[in-house]
């Protein structure tokens, strides 16, 4: 097998595994959206508002302190910027 195969190869695992990975963020996107919507429908009952800016602010502090790269923070940041307006829109 000559090198340009064997990089094939490990392209096509690498690929695969980006293929696993993805699947396993779906089912987190999905599980903190279910979760989500159990915090919204409680919140009410408490007369707690749906939306609370300093609740975002601090998911974006703790994204920072999880995160060990090679995404930047604010990648990271845009990222979830999208995550949650689409929960919002749930």
């Amino acid at each position: 097998m000559g090198e340009a195969d064997e990089v094939t190869a490990r392209i096509g695992e690498l690929r695969r595994r980006i293929d696993e990975v993805d699947c396993e963020v779906v089912k987190l996107l999905n599980e903190r959206a279910q979760l989500a919507l159990d915090i919204r429908e409680l919140k009410p009952r408490v007369r707690m508002a749906l939306y609370d800016p300093k609740r975002e602010e601090e998911i974006f502090e703790h994204l920072s302190s999880c995160n060990a790269g090679p995404l930047y923070d604010d990648n990271l940041r845009e990222i979830y910027e999208a995550v949650l307006h689409v929960m919002k829109e749930l």
